[in-house]
C-alpha cells in the first residue's frame, strides 16, 4: 500500500471516513412489493414488502404502506434476500495480479498494525460491479500481511459508491495477523524440497517470531498505560493501533491454515487475553472443538479447491464447514480474492451436499460474518433499522442457474451491469462472417 496515503491516514485518523455512510443514505427511499421475503431473522414473508427510507429499512411485512412518490420494485413471483457479505476478500486493492501497479494490498515492513485498506481501496475497480452483479452487496477488503507480520487493518466497504466515504460502513473490524508458522520446509514442483531446515531450527525461528509478537503487544499495553496516565510520550501510531487489540477493542485476524499453528495461535490469544478471529482455518476442521470451547469464530475460505494434503480426502474442503457447524463453531466463508469474489455464494453452496445445512449455509454468507465482525446491529437480517443492502432473485441463490434481477445497496438499486456483461454483449453482437461464394 502506498507509504505516503498510509502515515497521511494515521496521522489525522480515519474520522471523516466513519461518517460516509450516513451521508450516501441521505434520500435514499424505495420499496419492494410482492415478493417472498427471507428476512433471516425469521419466518419467510410471503407476499410481503420492504419499504426503505433514507438507506435503511423502515419496514418489513405484509401490511406496509409504501407513501405515495417512493419508486416501487415489483418482485411478485421473485425472492428478496438480505445482501451477500463476503467476509475477506482484497476487493478494491488489487486490479491485474501480473501487473504490480494495480496490487495494493501489502506493504513494506513487517509489522504495520497503523494501515488501514480504506486509504489504498480503488472504488473503480473492475472486480467490484462483477462480484456485484452475483448479489455481494458488501465485503471485508483486508491487506495482506507478510510471514509473521501484522499487515494492517481491514475495512468493510458496501460494494457501491464513488469515494471511498461513499462506501464506507467501517474503517477498521480487525487487524491482519500472519501466525507464525512451525514447519520444517515444503515441496515444489516435481517433489524437489524447498527452503528446507531441521526441526530445530524451525523451532527457534518459530519461538522468535512469537517473542518478538509478544514485546509488540507488552510494550503496546506500556504505551497505553502511560497515554491513559496522562504522561507525556511521543506519539506511537503502531503501538497506538496495538493498543485497541490489547483493550480488546478490535481483534486479531489469524491468519492460520495447519492443525498446529491454529493451536498454537488459540493458545497464545488466551494467554495475552485478545480477541482472535482465525481467517483461512484450512484444518480448522480437525480442532472444531478447541475453537468451539474457546468461542473462537472462523472466516472459511474457498470450499472449491484441493484438499490440504496427499492423504486427505477429495471431499475434505466440501465437508469442512458441516463439520464446524456440528461442533457449534460459529463460521463465515471468504473468497480471500477479488476476482473470484462473485463466486461466494457457490462456495458455500458447494458445502451443502456435503452435510452444511442450506439454512446455515446462507447465513454463513450472510448475518455470519456481520455478527462475528460486530456488525450484526446494521447488516447480515431485513430487519427495521438495519442498512438497506438487499438483492431478489429469481430463486435460491446458492444456486448457479439462479438469476439476480436487483440490487440494492444503502437504499439504491445499483442495477447489474459489468465488464463481464458488456463484453458478452459485445462479442455476442460481433458481425457473423459472410458465406464464402
Amino acid at each position: 500500500m502506498r507509504a505516503i496515503g498510509w502515515i497521511i491516514t494515521a496521522a489525522f485518523g480515519l474520522l471523516p471516513l466513519a461518517g460516509g455512510l450516513d451521508a450516501q443514505q441521505q434520500g435514499r427511499d424505495l420499496a419492494i412489493r410482492g415478493g417472498r421475503i427471507h428476512t433471516l431473522a425469521g419466518p419467510a414473508i410471503e407476499n410481503g414488502t420492504v419499504l426503505i427510507r433514507n438507506g435503511r429499512i423502515a419496514e418489513v411485512g405484509t401490511n406496509v404502506t409504501v407513501p405515495a412518490g417512493i419508486p416501487v420494485i415489483d418482485a411478485t413471483g421473485l425472492e428478496v434476500y438480505p445482501g451477500l457479505f463476503d467476509a475477506m476478500t482484497r476487493l478494491g486493492l488489487t486490479e491485474i495480479g501480473q501487473v504490480d501497479v494495480t496490487n495494493d494490498f501489502n506493504e513494506l515492513g513487517e509489522f504495520n498494525p497503523h494501515l488501514s485498506a480504506a486509504t489504498a481501496i480503488h472504488p473503480a475497480s473492475e472486480h467490484i460491479p462483477v462480484a456485484r452483479a452475483n448479489g455481494i452487496t458488501h465485503a471485508v477488503s483486508a491487506p495482506q500481511a507478510r510471514p509473521a507480520g501484522i499487515g494492517g487493518q481491514a475495512t468493510v466497504i458496501n460494494l457501491d459508491g464513488w469515494t471511498i466515504e461513499e462506501m464506507m460502513v467501517e474503517p477498521s473490524v480487525g487487524i491482519v495477523l500472519n501466525w507464525p508458522s512451525l514447519r520444517t520446509g515444503g515441496f515444489g514442483f516435481f517433489g524437489q524440497q524447498q527452503g528446507a531446515r531441521t526441526f530445530r531450527e524451525a523451532r527457534e525461528r518459530y519461538e522468535r517470531n512469537v517473542r518478538r509478537l509478544e514485546e509488540w503487544l507488552e510494550e503496546a499495553r506500556r504505551y497505553d498505560a502511560a497515554v491513559q496516565a496522562g504522561q507525556a510520550v511521543p506519539r506511537d501510531l503502531k503501538l497506538e493501533a496495538l493498543a485497541k487489540v490489547t483493550r480488546r477493542e478490535l481483534p486479531f485476524l489469524v491468519g492460520a491454515d495447519e492443525e498446529r499453528d491454529i493451536r498454537n495461535a488459540v493458545e497464545f490469544m488466551e494467554k495475552h487475553n485478545v480477541r482472535m478471529i482465525l481467517v483461512g482455518g484450512r484444518e480448522a476442521w480437525k480442532v472444531r472443538e478447541l475453537l468451539a470451547e474457546k468461542q473462537i469464530p472462523v472466516i472459511a475460505g474457498p470450499t472449491q479447491t484441493l484438499p490440504t494434503g496427499q492423504d486427505e480426502g477429495y471431499d475434505e474442503m466440501y465437508a469442512a464447514p458441516g463439520l464446524l457447524y456440528q461442533a457449534g463453531v460459529k463460521f463465515a466463508f471468504g473468497t480471500f480474492n477479488s476476482s473470484d469474489s462473485r463466486t461466494l455464494p457457490y462456495e458455500a453452496g458447494s458445502a451443502v451436499s456435503f452435510g452444511l445445512p442450506r439454512e446455515q449455509a446462507l447465513r454463513a454468507i450472510t448475518v455470519n460474518g456481520a455478527e462475528i465482525l460486530g456488525l450484526g446491529d446494521r447488516l447480515g437480517t431485513i430487519e427495521p433499522g438495519k442498512i438497506a443492502n438487499l438483492i431478489v432473485t429469481d430463486g435460491d441463490p446458492l444456486e448457479i442457474r439462479t438469476q439476480v434481477k436487483h440490487v440494492i445497496i444503502a437504499g439504491r438499486d445499483v442495477g447489474t451491469d459489468n465488464r463481464h456483461l458488456e463484453l458478452y454483449l459485445k462479442y455476442r453482437a460481433r458481425p457473423k462472417p459472410q458465406p464464402k461464394r
